[in-house]
């Protein structure tokens, strides 16, 4: 089952998020999430990442005022791309120019 990560400013709403799935026999671990340009190491909120189904995440995310962070479909990669075998010529011989 792919994780579902949810997202707490309150370490105490993400413990208490933590506790209940793991009483209801999910794996689920809590770790800081670091945002990008934030100063202050205390704003930064609190993630839950859980193999419980999403639907659960969403009943404690509502009771304790967090949000789920659902990651939209990854991107379709491009084919790799035709690279020539060897070098360009810059000039060329058979116009008969020589030096």
């Amino acid at each position: 089952m792919i994780p579902v990560r949810a997202i707490f400013f309150d370490e105490d709403d993400a413990q208490a998020v933590v506790a209940r799935l793991r009483a209801d026999g999910f794996e689920a671990t809590i770790e800081r999430e670091r945002l990008a340009g934030e100063d202050d190491d205390e704003g930064h909120p609190w993630a839950v990442v859980s193999d419980a189904p999403a639907f659960m995440l969403e009943v404690l995310v509502d009771t304790h005022d967090g949000w789920l962070d659902e990651e939209d479909d990854a991107p379709p990669i491009a084919p790799p791309l035709v690279l020539p075998a060897a070098p360009k010529r810059v000039k060329r011989p058979d116009l008969g120019w020589s030096p």
